[in-house]
């Protein structure tokens, strides 16, 4: 096994909701293959995610061929959501800036205004290349992103959630801790680093592929829901304040651009070039 190594992978095809760990998946310019196409909106168009509805980490969605998705839940029957035919697009809000997506079907606004119990409706982004740029403040020219919250990928290391997690132990709320690594819902989680390692990442070859470092990635609320049950707890907000403010952001992984396309998979050597 090399050194520096991916231990997982994580796909998460509806923003918000519980997604896949594929053993392979191939790299898009936007992310990986199938990673944040769909999202949750309300009657005004605004995303919803788990910032809003906790009750969203405790839905399920499931990538299959074509760019269909199959939704399940608690108490909900599974639910196979296909693509939305082209025709007028709806501006999905999400952190003021309009985005234009596809409404999926009646049934799938059916399914989750009975499962999060407000109107809500799911939408598709067709075409990532076209709908919406990564923030000009730190992108390149031509870089596109998903619904993702800001960037195409999240990686994480093992060892910077092992220290995190000996922060929370020696903390105010101890028993809130160790965190599972779902908390954070990364894309790639890299194995034989050093804690805090990524944050240094600028460019990072992962199998066929080859990120670019972008930023720290700054945390929110959503890493305080237990991604099994929808409750909330105060960490791990608590602890990275104390120790891992860098500038305005609670940090905790880093955001990264792919730069060269292939496929990436488990066990895959990730190699630091800069």
């Amino acid at each position: 096994m090399p050194n520096l190594y991916v231990q997982s992978l994580h796909v998460h095809p509806v923003k918000s909701v519980a997604g896949t760990s594929p053993d392979e998946v191939a790299v898009e310019p936007w992310g990986l293959v199938g990673d944040r196409r769909w999202a949750v909106i309300d009657t005004e168009g605004t995303v919803i995610s788990q910032r809003q509805e906790a009750r969203m980490a405790l839905a399920s969605s499931r990538p299959l061929a074509g760019g269909r998705v199959a939704l399940s839940a608690p108490g909900m029957p599974e639910l196979v959501v296909e693509v939305p035919e082209p025709g007028p697009r709806e501006p999905a809000l999400h952190f003021g800036n309009k985005i234009d997506t596809l409404v999926a079907a009646r049934s799938a606004a059916d399914w989750f205004t009975a499962f999060l119990g407000r109107d809500a409706r799911l939408v598709h982004m067709d075409d990532p290349e076209v709908r919406r740029p990564v923030d000009p403040h730190y992108a390149l020219p031509g870089e596109t992103v998903s619904l993702a919250d800001a960037y195409p990928l999240l990686a994480v290391t093992t060892a910077s959630l092992d220290a995190l997690n000996e922060l929370v132990a020696g903390g105010d709320h101890p028993q809130e801790g160790p965190l599972p690594m779902d908390r954070f819902r990364p894309n790639l989680v890299v194995a034989g680093a050093d804690a805090w390692a990524e944050d240094e990442w600028r460019r990072v070859a992962v199998g066929e592929a080859v990120f670019r470092g972008v930023r720290e990635c700054g945390r929110c609320v959503v890493t305080t829901t237990d991604q099994r049950t929808a409750e909330r707890g105060r960490e791990p907000l608590k602890t990275l304040a104390r120790h891992r403010r860098i500038g305005k952001s609670l940090a905790f992984g880093r955001h990264m651009v792919p730069v060269v396309l292939g496929t990436v998979r488990v066990g895959d050597e990730v190699r630091v070039l800069e």
